[in-house]
């Protein structure tokens, strides 16, 4: 009996035991055990790899049990994390690399896309698409273009009088903003815009107030354009002065349009109308049709087409030479062009200019030229006041090649980053047709100007070195430090080897300028400039110029004038003429008070 009863016990606690090992906690509590047993042999053996183990003293050599568990799952747990860092950041920078890659690569197509748009005419909607997957309305506006063709529609209506011989547009409604369409009610509106026309409002080129600018520069603008414009060119008692610009070798630029402020000083103060002739730089194949050879080519015309007519209608007659309706420059000597009177047409405003220039620590606020200063500072002002869309053109592919990458980044970053699979036209709004469009060119600010002037100018004035120029840039960015950007103009280089020049259709290439050279010492500035071979050594300005060529000798110092007037700040020297000119410019362009440091004065001062 007690052998069945002992297997009927077994039987069942087996079949006890069966149960209890499939539960879900005996599982676990065996698995805990099998991984206790497995821990602990690894642990042996990693003991028994490190240190040395002795039986009967129970001593471990190396280091403590304790010490040793807890290094060990530090070292383990250590490379772990490492290696998950090394990973995550190994993945990050991949990222970072593919974002980075992709950015570069968007700001290059947007760039390229723009530099194909400056060259519309050569391009057509197929061409484009096939090169950029874009079509040309998809492409995010530029901001550092201006719109040529629509800006000098708008400006031709600003030079041109109106019906009646009214006064052009010139109110207080600015740009674009003429052209708005008015609603059918708005007749009280076109009436008052009407009335301000009639009373002569100051003319549009004028940035700024009385107070940023130099004494009556508005009021002068108007009565000179007033002078140039008469109601009716074939009235009998319109006289003229026609004058070709100066065509000497030895004359820059500089003293051209110097000695043409002189020549229109005498047509004001005989009550002439100033109609320029043949003017040399212009003479080449960028300047198409009438305006080849002419001024016209750069900026509007001095007077208006009906006067040139006449003008040149009497030259043809030996009367009007007789009886004096008609002169030309040589009626004139080389001293009344050059040193004539200042008109006296309003008065003595010079007496009480601003002083606003600083030369070797000083202000100047009384010197011997102060009336030609701010004559020729008027005179340049009216002969530029307004480019024509060729000088436009020649300002946007310079601005474009030197602030085209920063504008597509910035331009970029307020776009998707799906772009350019996603880009859409979107159609313009009222204000960014109408008024926002009036708004200038992007480009750095603040930036400030610096024409470096060497060369042949020592027989002239006192030349300064780059790091003169420099120390004066130092000095503003004290006062404004947000200030590290320079456009930099100079016609200097190092003598080089000719043979490195490899000039093309339109361009010579760049080399090695004693002054762009120097720039590698100033880290902290970047430094702007045109891509053209400058001025060698001693070489005289007319050899210069001739090894250029007509029309890169004249474009690229035009596009430098007209970055430098627009620039906050400007460094130059007052001996130079051209530097001289720029500073009138600014100081009728609502910058008088930005100020103008110098290297030296004028000779004549």
């Amino acid at each position: 009996m007690e052998a069945p009863s002992q297997k009927s016990l077994e039987k069942v606690l087996s079949q006890r035991a069966l149960q209890m090992s499939s539960s879900f906690p005996c599982q676990i509590c065996v698995v805990g055990l099998l991984c206790g047993v497995c821990f602990t042999s690894l642990f042996l053996a990693a003991l028994t790899s490190i240190g040395t183990f002795e039986f009967g003293v129970f001593s471990f050599s190396g280091f403590s049990t304790m010490n040793s568990t807890t290094q060990m799952i530090n070292m383990v747990t250590s490379e772990d994390c490492n290696y998950e860092e090394k990973r995550t950041e190994s993945r990050m920078d991949t990222q970072k690399n593919d974002d980075k890659r992709s950015t570069d690569e968007k700001v290059s197509l947007l760039y390229s896309a723009w530099s194909a748009l400056l060259n519309e005419s050569m391009i057509d909607d197929g061409e484009f698409f096939q090169r950029f997957r874009l079509s040309k309305s998809s492409v995010p506006k530029a901001p550092h273009f201006e719109n040529c063709k629509s800006k000098t529609q708008v400006n031709e209506r600003l030079d041109t009088r109106g019906k009646n011989g009214r006064f052009p547009p010139w109110t207080i409604w600015k740009g674009f903003l003429d052209i708005y369409p008015p609603s059918e009610p708005d007749e009280q509106m076109r009436y008052f815009r009407r009335q301000a026309m009639s009373e002569g409002s100051y003319p549009p080129w004028i940035t700024g107030s009385d107070d940023d600018n130099y004494p009556l520069t508005r009021k002068v603008q108007r009565d000179i354009w007033s002078h140039q414009h008469p109601l009716n060119c074939r009235d009998p008692n319109v006289r003229f002065l026609v004058a070709d610009w100066e065509v000497l070798p030895g004359f820059g630029m500089g003293a051209q349009i110097a000695g043409m402020c002189g020549i229109l000083a005498i047509a004001i103060n005989e009550k002439r109308v100033l109609v320029t002739n043949y003017y040399n730089r212009a003479d080449h194949d960028g300047c198409e049709g009438p305006n080849r050879g002419s001024w016209s080519c750069y900026f509007f015309p001095e007077t208006s087409q009906e006067c040139r007519d006449r003008a040149f209608e009497l030259k043809g007659t030996k009367e009007a030479w007789e009886n004096g309706t008609i002169r030309g420059k040589d009626s004139y000597r080389s001293k009344e062009i050059w040193a004539g009177p200042t008109p006296r047409v309003w008065g003595n405003p010079w007496s009480y200019l601003q002083p606003t220039t600083e030369i070797n620590g000083s202000l100047i606020s009384r010197h011997r030229k102060m009336d030609k200063r701010w004559w020729r500072a008027q005179a340049v002002r009216y002969l530029m006041r307004f480019q024509t869309e060729y000088t436009c053109g020649l300002l946007n592919v310079e601005r474009h090649a030197a602030f085209g990458l920063e504008a597509a980044k910035m331009v970029l970053a307020g776009l998707s980053q799906e772009w350019p699979e996603d880009a859409t036209k979107k159609p313009k709004s009222d204000i960014e047709e109408y008024v926002w469009s009036s708004h200038k060119p992007w480009t750095p600010t603040p930036i400030l100007s610096m024409h470096v002037r060497m060369g042949d100018k020592a027989c002239e004035m006192r030349l300064a070195e780059f790091e003169d120029y420099m120390l004066l840039a130092d000095r503003i960015r004290q006062r404004f430090p947000q200030l590290d950007s320079i456009w930099l103009s100079t016609e200097m280089q190092e003598e080089s080897d000719e043979s490195i020049f490899q000039p093309t259709k339109d361009f010579v290439p760049f080399v090695l300028q004693e002054v762009i050279e120097k720039t590698n010492l100033y880290p902290n500035w970047k430094f702007y400039y045109t891509n053209v071979r400058r001025q060698q050594g001693n070489a005289t300005m007319a050899s210069y110029e001739a090894s250029l060529g007509r029309k890169i000798s004249t474009n690229y110092p035009m596009v430098n004038f007209g970055m430098a007037a627009e620039a906050d700040f400007f460094i130059g020297a007052l001996g130079s003429t051209w530097c001289f000119l720029i500073d009138g410019m600014r100081n009728t362009g609502g910058k008088v008070m930005a100020g103008y440091l110098s290297v030296n004065k004028d000779r004549f001062w």
